[in-house]
């Protein structure tokens, strides 16, 4: 019977907080318990202290000792109900929090201002993209991932309250106040936003607040400062300020915050703000809305509540308000729960009293509100309370989950709102020359190091507009960054009248692309953009901002977002052009492909021991795994003196990567179109071998290391003096002159006609005795013979038309000397047997070297971003950045073993995992994986079965050769054993 009873009773609870059948969002799924605990709670509470429960007070972890103070005396002596944090830092806001619950006879209820995360308050935590920009996101589902970050966030700080989303439909561009907070302008849009907002922030068990009620969007005020005015009518009102909180309120709204605004269509009463309106609280949002959560107003020392004057019945005698009691009261009698922020707590709880004793406050109406705030400190959890845990709290707040929301947050964000004759994404980038302008005051060095990434890129800057147009007629592209401060989302956004005059002088000029990383109301201050090629809203200057729309413009990301806001005749809301990703390499974290950053760590260590055991100077290593480099890291210095660390920018000699990074895809090219074939024999090939002992040799069988073939001819040992060991004057000079052209080093230069003799001494070379696997450069002087012939321009002139031009492989060349200063290109020995010199800039492999530095075999210089790209290339089946480099059919032939039953794993020119024990690779990777290592230290794998590309660059031969460390040690297949272990899904 007592069972029954007490249902009974809960359901008359119910129906005593509710006006009509709405859901009461304060309600737990154990309400029986739930009224129990509040019941008990509220009854053994004095009057006093139960008008303490109505008031939060702000707290700042920052503050002095001596201000802190005054909050443990309220919270000790006064029993306030709840806190609202403001400025400081997470470790020394738990502290406070945990202090200040300690000592709380009813445990307080937290709320922070965390729109846009915890970052809005505090230091060194996240910050999540503005309102704007996540209006721009198609995807609602991410906004409600965002929100449930954010929440996470907030209930590790010991936050039961975030005081968003706001809703506010932003339909004023000088809206001073909202802004950026806004999810747009579009009645729809916000409501999607702000719903999928709510849903993901009350889903981590942090209340959500929907504010600013009953519409802030068309102020031109701030109410921090003055009472703003809304002048719309009612109608207007109802069916779009409105809007957003009918629909988040019958899906389970926590709670509003009412604003200070002058609404005269809602409030009769002139200049009387709208949080001390019973028509406005109670009538519309408690009766018309039927909302039973909690309410809070806004701060009541914002100036639009505290300097509200009462005007006398004559219109002109008026009285200021006491501060601190009599607008908390009235705040209190026109609905609303919770007094945020009250100017003088103490005196405020003292009117209560006195307004408690005269009658002018009910028990049932202080029950109604009090009994919601216990009811919510019971759904938070605080019936159950524990103090915050300090151990790893930066890191729980900081995580690693945070930035891949984010990055994808960028990503479906950034908007294309013109692409005049699909400029974007940039293509063809062999016949590009791109400047890049930076405008605003703040940095975009993060814009510029990622869109070097893709293609060359020359920063431009000039004190005077005729100085610049000067400099940018070198360029046929020019990507203005328009870079304003990211700090927070009140920063200036607007162009000076200098910056629009100079923006439309280049756009005349140039091709321009204008990139704008501020919010979207700065393109209302364009007259034109007829001239105006492309241009991409960013919304924000952040890093990850910066980063996804460079790789946007070079078409590693789809374009997808679309304008929250209309900005100007030019751009309606929801304008936005799409284009699908070219297939160029992205950049991004672990996590967002299947791998484990933490694990990755032990990289690392692996990298910094070959480093500190002198195995190797320095070394770049890149991982990359679904089209996206997400390990890209630099070890050690350039030499053991330890003067020049390694730089992203630094060329390396990748020594035999240039197999497969030069000569093999001109040959897979020349194969596909037909010009030869894997069968062609050398006799046909080449006239000059028709009578030779290697006639009968076949491409397939030469470039599978199974052709007889000698590895290795030491071709500059018979140039040197028999008695000195040094090279004999009879082949070199020591400048250049007339018959000794090719540059061995730039005081050592062979006699010409020597290239001829190093084919000649392959082609009468004798075969090896035995058919078996054998290694060999051989193959590769050949082919470079016969594919400059059949071009008739050099291996470098080819590599760079067909290739490297058009992928972007800026840092890919032979002789980087002729492109790069010194410091950028990392030294491969100190030779004491030939060159007796230090090896920088000229290649370190003899026989190249005698090539004028142009090797079939060796030769290339690169930096791991640029080796990437061509391993992925091929990893994409010779598709990239929307060019089709080959079939899909040329890549699986040449990706083939033909002689794995004669116990050769080679492909053809492709080195191929081990068939025992032992080989290039860990023996963790597939076996349709494919790559290629070199003599002094580099090595690039791809494996087609993950989707990973594995870079390793070093330059272990330096300062000597000797005993290599690296491969004796197995520094680089037990990297990419790590690697494959860091794969997580």
């Amino acid at each position: 019977m007592r069972f029954f009873a007490l249902i009974f009773l809960c359901l008359c609870f119910q129906f005593s907080l509710s006006q009509d059948s709405s859901v009461n969002p304060l309600q737990t799924k154990d309400f029986i318990k739930q009224k129990q605990w509040v019941d008990s709670v509220y009854n053994v509470l004095s009057v006093k202290e139960k008008i303490g429960q109505l008031f939060m007070v702000q707290a700042m972890s920052k503050n002095s000792e001596k201000e802190n103070n005054k909050i443990v005396q309220l919270v000790k002596e006064y029993k306030i109900g709840g806190i609202i944090y403001s400025l400081g830092g997470p470790y020394r806001q738990a502290r406070l929090n945990n202090d200040l619950q300690a000592i709380s006879k009813i445990p307080l209820l937290v709320g922070m201002d965390a729109e846009w995360g915890l970052s809005m308050r505090l230091d060194s935590t996240y910050a999540f993209p503005w309102n704007m920009t996540l209006g721009a996101i198609s995807d609602n589902d991410l906004v409600e991932q965002t929100a449930r970050q954010i929440g996470e966030h907030c209930k590790r700080l010991g936050v039961h309250f975030n005081f968003a989303p706001v809703v506010d439909i932003n339909t004023n561009p000088k809206n001073p106040i909202i802004g950026n907070r806004s999810f747009g302008e579009d009645r729809d849009n916000v409501t999607e936003k702000a719903l999928a907002f709510m849903k993901g922030m009350q889903d981590a068990g942090v209340l959500a607040n929907a504010k600013h009620f009953p519409g802030h969007g068309d102020t031109d005020a701030d109410s921090h400062k003055t009472l703003p005015t809304v002048n719309f009518s009612e109608q207007r009102i109802d069916s779009v300020e409105l809007y957003p909180y009918r629909k988040l309120i019958k899906e389970g709204l926590s709670s509003v915050m009412v604003a200070h605004l002058n609404v005269p269509s809602l409030e009769k009463r002139r200049g009387f703000p709208s949080s001390l309106s019973k028509h406005i609280v109670t009538d519309i949002l408690k009766g018309e809305l039927g909302f039973q959560g909690l309410i809070f107003t806004d701060a009541l020392t914002m100036k639009g509540a505290a300097d509200y004057v009462e005007k006398g019945v004559d219109g002109v005698n008026s009285k200021t308000l006491m501060k601190g009691g009599e607008i908390d009261l009235m705040a209190f009698l026109a609905g609303n729960d919770v007094m945020l922020m009250s100017e003088d707590p103490i005196r405020g709880i003292a009117k209560f009293e006195e307004a408690f004793n005269e009658g002018i406050i009910t028990e049932e109406r202080l029950a109604h509100s009090v009994k919601k705030i216990l009811m919510a400190k019971y759904k938070v959890g605080l019936h159950e309370y524990s103090p915050i845990g300090m151990y790893n709290l930066s890191n729980d707040l900081n995580r690693i989950k945070d930035d891949a929301l984010y990055e994808s947050l960028m990503e479906s964000a950034v908007t294309v709102v013109k692409n005049e004759n699909a400029l974007l994404p940039l293509r063809d980038l062999e016949t590009k020359n791109i400047a890049y302008v930076e405008l605003g005051d703040d940095s975009g060095s993060v814009f510029l190091d990622e869109l070097k990434k893709y293609t060359k890129v020359h920063f431009i800057k000039a004190e005077k507009l005729d100085e610049l147009i000067t400099k940018l007629q070198n360029y046929n592209t020019v990507v203005v960054g328009f870079h304003k401060s990211n700090a927070n989302p009140w920063k200036g956004f607007k162009f000076t009248e200098k910056e629009l005059a100079w923006l439309y002088e280049i756009a005349r000029t140039n091709t321009l692309i204008l990139d704008v990383f501020a919010r979207p109301y700065a393109l209302n201050d364009f007259e034109t953009i007829e001239n105006f090629d492309a241009i991409v809203m960013s919304y924000q200057n952040s890093r990850i901002a910066q980063e996804k729309s460079a790789q946007l413009i070079f078409g590693a990301i789809e374009a997808q977002g679309k304008l929250p806001v209309s900005a100007g005749p030019h751009f309606p809301v929801g304008k936005g052009e799409t284009f699908n990703a070219l297939l160029n390499l992205g950049y991004s974290i672990p996590e967002r492909v299947g791998m484990d950053s933490e694990l990755l760590k032990k990289v690392d260590s692996v990298a910094n021991h070959a480093v500190n055991k002198k195995m190797t100077p320095g070394i770049q290593l890149l991982v990359a795994r679904k089209g996206k480099v997400i390990y890209n890291k630099n070890f050690g210095y350039h030499t053991y003196a330890k003067k020049n660390k390694v730089d992203f920018d630094d060329v390396y000699d990748v020594a035999s990567l240039t197999k497969i990074l030069a000569t093999l895809p001109i040959v897979m090219e020349l194969e596909q179109q037909g010009s030869i074939s894997l069968d062609s024999k050398l006799g046909t090939l080449i006239p000059e071998y028709k009578d030779s002992n290697k006639k009968d040799v076949t491409l397939k069988k030469m470039l599978s290391h199974y052709a007889q073939l000698k590895p290795w001819i030491p071709f500059y040992y018979a140039t040197l003096d028999s008695v000195t060991k040094k090279p004999d004057r009879k082949y070199y000079r020591n400048k250049k002159e007339k018959g000794f052209t090719v540059e061995v080093t730039n005081s050592l230069f062979m006699r010409d006609d020597y290239q001829d003799s190093i084919q000649k001494i392959i082609k009468e070379s004798d075969l090896l005795t035995k058919l078996r696997y054998r290694y060999s450069d051989l193959p590769y002087y050949i082919l470079k013979d016969y594919l400059e012939d059949f071009y008739d321009k050099s291996l470098h002139e080819i590599t760079q038309d067909r290739f490297y031009k058009s992928l972007g492989a800026n840092y890919t060349t032979y002789n980087p000397r002729d492109k790069f200063s010194l410091k950028d290109i990392v030294p491969s020995e100190v030779d004491s047997y030939y060159r007796f010199n230090k090896v920088h800039g000229y290649v370190h492999d003899m026989g190249a070297a005698m090539q004028g530095g142009i090797g079939g075999h060796a030769g290339i210089f690169s930096n791991a971003n640029d080796v990437a790209k061509i391993m992925q290339m091929y990893l994409q089946k010779g598709f990239y950045g929307g060019k089709r480099y080959f079939k899909s059919e040329t890549l699986d032939t040449f990706n083939t073993c033909y002689f794995c039953d004669k116990d050769n794993r080679r492909g053809i020119g492709f080195d191929k995992p081990q068939l025992h024990d032992e080989g290039p690779t860990c023996g963790c990777i597939s076996m349709t994986s494919f790559g290629h290592s070199g003599f002094t230290g580099t090595y690039a794998w791809a494996d087609p079965e993950e989707e990973l590309v594995y870079i390793f660059l070093a330059n272990r031969t330096f300062p000597e050769a000797g005993e290599n460390l690296l491969l004796r040690e197995n520094i680089r297949t037990e990297i990419q054993r790590l690697i494959y272990e860091a794969i997580i899904e």
